[in-house]
């Protein structure tokens, strides 16, 4: 098995000054725009002094460590220092609230839980210190990080939460600290080092955590599906604390890419963050990449050597990106699959793939050893090609534990070893998955089942439409029927776009109404900006059930 830790020293053996990470933003110096770079053995020195500092406080083998930081080369040590310990990373987005952290906590009981100073005016030491009273774990140690070139607090006290606080030194000039004569031993079994909060869309939020080993081999096979190499620069936009964004972090560096950290997605920013450091790779949903495209036509930027998008669809926008990417700078767009359980990336689609099929969620595996099938829900047996089912995976990227939950592993593997993902989906002829929508989304009309994204489509075809979405609720009579909500560029009428729909669609998958909304209810989770299909829904059964005018 190759460790986290053997990872990085092959890198720095291999090339020790080469940049690992970029910290994007103001450096030490205020009036640069150029970032903050760490080198490969910068990186490996900020670890092993953590990994000291870790063990000092007591973490250890299976212990949990909560990290709440933002996209700073800082939060990726941690996960370095804690993997080197037997210990594993549970990722905190920092715009969770206090019930989303008493989850965390109930369910993690974090040993110590690193805190980012001073970012963004956020009052995380606050939040924490609500949360603790709603909660059986017991306290963390409280571990302060500043930001990239920033000094940390003259005196950590004031977040001492009982446990006491500490200030690492994960930051700052990597020469100031000598590193420890007596280093603490690099632990070298695989147990779990990640764990990722889950969607949620089947139940409760759970912690799916992985191993060390799945978490190296699956890096290495993005690294290698995706073409990263030495001298790549990966744009890290998504947080960390997700599996997308964690993925392909741990791709850019498993492949000797660097990191392109954005700690605040502003769109004008980042692309310009993009466009100064040369970034050739890009993963995001098209909610991020839809601004970064309004942003590039409002300031055209030089992103010629972006040659690989991934993109998963959640507004729809995929496509109209794809074709400016391929237009303005030939990039190769493919769609992706992932989950918390199955690592993001788990799927994507080879260079070789013709458009418009590369452009949409699913793709081939990225490693040998990752199978997959689909199957009847009902039965898990396999289901003919092009027919669609349930999608379910075998292989060493599947979740090996959920923290607080250890028997929610075994209800979500079939007998035979399959992990159930709760997607529908088809298996082509040539074995390609084509992912079609969560199972709790597929629309049933008229007896068929319809994928909404197929009336989505329909109706953001239409000139005046910018965002269009689908969802299902129950007619006067019982039945199920399709309701759409718009968000209009132009004003239009209802009835005319169920009549441009009927001129594309069968008559059965035409929206029963169509409402116009100023904005689509979102929210905002670690893997991007997701329209809230269940508020949609409750307001689709109001309309058909007379309690609201079309």
């Amino acid at each position: 098995m190759t460790t986290l830790t053997d990872l990085l020293s092959g890198l720095v053996d291999r090339d020790p000054d080469a940049v690992l990470a970029i910290d994007a933003g103001p450096g030490p110096d205020p009036r640069s725009t150029e970032g903050t770079a760490v080198t490969r053995r910068e990186f490996q020195q900020r670890a092993a002094r953590l990994r000291t500092d870790l063990a000092d406080a007591g973490v250890g083998r299976d212990d949990s460590v909560a990290v709440w930081l933002p996209n700073w080369s800082s939060a990726l040590v941690w996960q370095f220092a804690a993997a080197g310990l037997g210990a594993h990373v549970v990722g905190v987005n920092t715009r969770y609230n206090v019930d989303e952290l008493v989850h965390v906590l109930d369910r993690a009981h974090p040993k110590v839980l690193a805190l980012a100073h001073d970012f963004h005016g956020l009052d995380l030491a606050g939040i924490l210190r609500r949360a603790l009273p709603r909660t059986t774990a017991p306290t963390p140690v409280v571990a302060v990080v500043p930001g990239p070139g920033c000094a940390p607090p003259a005196d950590p006290s004031a977040y001492d939460m009982g446990a006491g606080a500490m200030t690492p030194r994960t930051a700052g000039d990597t020469t100031a600290v000598p590193v420890h004569t007596t280093a603490v031993p690099v632990h070298t079994g695989d147990e779990l080092t990640v764990a990722f909060t889950t969607s949620g869309s089947t139940g409760r939020p759970k912690l799916a955590a992985h191993r060390e080993s799945a978490v190296v081999a699956h890096a290495e096979a993005d690294a290698r599906a995706l073409g990263i190499g030495d001298g790549d620069v990966v744009g890290c936009i998504l947080p960390l604390s997700g599996t997308f964004g964690f993925t392909t972090a741990m791709a850019a560096i498993a492949g000797g890419a660097a990191c392109l950290l954005e700690p605040v997605f502003q769109e004008d920013t980042a692309l310009a963050g993009l466009a100064r450091h040369g970034a050739t790779h890009l993963v995001g949903g098209d909610d991020m990449v839809s601004r970064l495209m309004d942003a590039w036509r409002r300031e055209p930027r030089d992103l010629s050597r972006l040659r690989w998008l991934g993109m998963a669809d959640f507004l729809g926008r995929t496509r109209d990106i794809a074709a400016w990417a391929r237009k303005e700078f030939g990039t190769h767009t493919s769609g992706v699959y992932g989950s918390s359980e199955v690592f993001a990336l788990a799927l994507c689609w080879p260079p070789g793939e013709p458009a418009p099929r590369r452009w949409t969620g699913g793709g081939r595996p990225v490693s040998p050893d990752i199978a997959v099938r689909v199957v009847d829900p009902e039965t898990d047996e396999p289901v003919r090609p092009g027919a669609q089912g349930e999608l379910q995976l075998r292989g060493p990227n599947t979740v090996d534990a959920y923290l607080g939950d250890p028997e929610a592993a075994e209800r979500a593997f079939t007998a035979d070893g399959w992990f159930r993902t709760g997607d529908l989906a088809t298996l082509a002829e040539d074995g390609a998955v084509e992912y079609v929508c969560r199972m709790g989304d597929v629309l049933r009309l008229r007896g068929f089942l319809v994928d909404p994204a197929e009336i989505e489509q329909r109706l953001a075809a239409h000139p005046a439409v910018r965002t269009a979405k689908v969802v299902g609720a129950r007619g006067p009579d019982g039945a199920p029927q399709a309701v759409a909500f718009v968000v209009l560029d132009t004003p239009t009428a209802p009835e005319g776009l169920r009549e441009w729909c009927a001129q594309g669609l069968a008559r059965f998958k035409v929206p029963a109404a169509v409402h116009a909304l100023d904005s689509m209810p979102t929210t905002s989770g670690t893997n991007g900006t997701k329209i809230r299909a269940a508020a949609l829904r409750e307001r689709a059964q109001q309309l058909l059930t007379g309690g609201e005018q079309r």
